[in-house]
């Protein structure tokens, strides 16, 4: 089995660098994704309120043959619950439908700076308080850009231990990315495929014809040797193991600006710009 390197978060936690994404997938299967997922050797779970599927991911890791603390568990606050006391009845949610008494990262979903005043700082404080009672072991954000985190810095105390947005080689995202590297933040890159756009590049079928791996195997490494945390999604065995087997091959430098130099900038985004983003579910 290969052998996930850990990042060293800002506050001295531990995050895999490889983990298993359950966004989209319906809760009647996450619990056999997951537990799938398990076997194959991922020990990072990222999860979301508004996924719907927090309870089916505590399911299958109680579940399993594996201790609780072997676990990395990432979930994100629900868009409609940044007020403070709706966000602490939000993450007592959250605990209560995963079944534990913590989660090992919290995040703030979408800054939102169009809705509730522009006002995420009150939200960010309220994280500070699961992460002071120990029920967060680490905080941080999601979709944040620079300004967002610049007025967290002026305001607040605790330093974001992630921002999760989204990277894939045709939006590289770098300003955000070089932004967290000069102030001690992961970044965690979300939809690292593009949802499969980046699949089909010639330039990326080159690349991985030339390391005997697939498409996918080489934009994941892509990010793995750039330094950044990824967590791919799928229901399929196959797929999932592909995915999970990163470690045994490398890309030389060449390769890797050359996967970067595909970043079509702001109109290679596929997710909604983050200045502009609303979205409230009902």
């Amino acid at each position: 089995m290969s052998a996930v390197p850990n990042i060293t978060l800002n506050d001295g936690k531990t995050i895999p660098q490889l983990g298993f994404g359950v966004f989209q997938i319906e809760p009647q299967d996450t619990v056999k994704a997951v537990s799938q997922a398990l076997e194959i050797g991922y020990r990072q779970i990222d999860t979301a309120q508004m996924y719907g599927n927090e309870k089916q991911v505590g399911e299958a890791i109680r579940a399993s043959s594996l201790e609780r603390s072997q676990i990395f568990v990432t979930s994100k606050l629900n868009n409609g619950f940044h007020q403070p006391d709706r966000a602490r009845k939000a993450f007592d949610t959250t605990l209560l439908e995963l079944g534990f008494d913590y989660v090992d990262l919290f995040l703030i979903h979408w800054p939102l700076p169009t809705l509730y005043d522009g006002d995420f700082v009150s939200t960010w404080k309220t994280l500070e308080e699961f992460h002071r009672d120990g029920r967060a072991r680490s905080i941080g954000v999601s979709n944040f850009q620079i300004d967002h985190l610049e007025k967290l810095a002026a305001q607040t105390e605790i330093v974001p231990a992630v921002n999760q947005i989204e990277v894939h080689p045709y939006f590289t995202n770098q300003a955000v990315r070089s932004y967290g590297q000069e102030h001690q933040i992961a970044t965690e890159a979300w939809s690292p495929l593009a949802q499969g756009k980046v699949l089909e590049d010639p330039t990326i079928a080159r690349l991985a014809h030339k390391v005997g791996k697939t498409p996918a195997q080489v934009v994941l490494r892509w990010h793995i040797q750039r330094g950044d945390i990824i967590f791919p999604k799928s229901v399929t065995p196959s797929r999932m193991k592909e995915n999970f087997e990163l470690f045994d091959f490398e890309l030389d430098s060449t390769d890797i600006d050359t996967i970067s130099a595909l970043d079509r900038g702001e109109s290679g985004r596929i997710g909604p710009n983050p200045d502009k983003f609303a979205y409230i579910p009902s």
